[in-house]
């Protein structure tokens, strides 16, 4: 089986988009992440989850969970006062802790697949066919296939 029959529509989000639009869909669709792409159409990150929730978390909680008890602000407040007016580009940080979009071949195997997405840690794979976003492999989907095939 090949990436391109194992690729799935799958919501992706423009750097230049609304933040707050972002983490709405990866709520309410409870998505793993979401792949992010440039201007051109072109992916260029992934936003997971995990990253935009570290952002509910100031740092210093963070480094000391111990301190938890101490935040007395609900979390959507906390969510919607650090996106207000930001793009998605803002949540991505630059510090390299998000990892690499995984990014495969339209015809490579589910191996290939499987492969470049444990080797990046990435819980989605974007499809390309000659540079163009055919859609999205998820881990989910990746294991769904992997066991069927037995």
């Amino acid at each position: 089986m090949h990436a391109s029959e194992m690729a799935e529509d799958f919501p992706v989000i423009g750097v230049e988009d609304d933040a707050w639009d972002a983490v709405t869909q990866l709520a309410e669709r409870r998505l793993p992440g979401l792949v992010v792409i440039d201007t051109d159409g072109r992916p260029l990150s992934i936003l997971p989850s995990s990253q935009v929730v570290r952002i509910l978390v100031p740092t210093y909680v963070q480094d000391d969970p111990s301190l938890a008890g101490v935040l007395s602000e609900s979390m959507a407040d906390r969510v919607a006062d650090k996106l207000r007016g930001k793009k998605v580009r803002a949540l991505i940080p630059d510090d390299g802790d998000v990892p690499e979009l995984a990014v495969v071949n339209d015809d490579d195997t589910i191996v290939e697949v499987a492969a470049v997405m444990a080797r990046l840690s990435c819980p989605l794979a974007a499809v390309l066919r000659r540079g163009e976003l055919l859609g999205v492999i998820t881990a989910s989907r990746l294991l769904q296939l992997a066991l069927t095939s037995r």
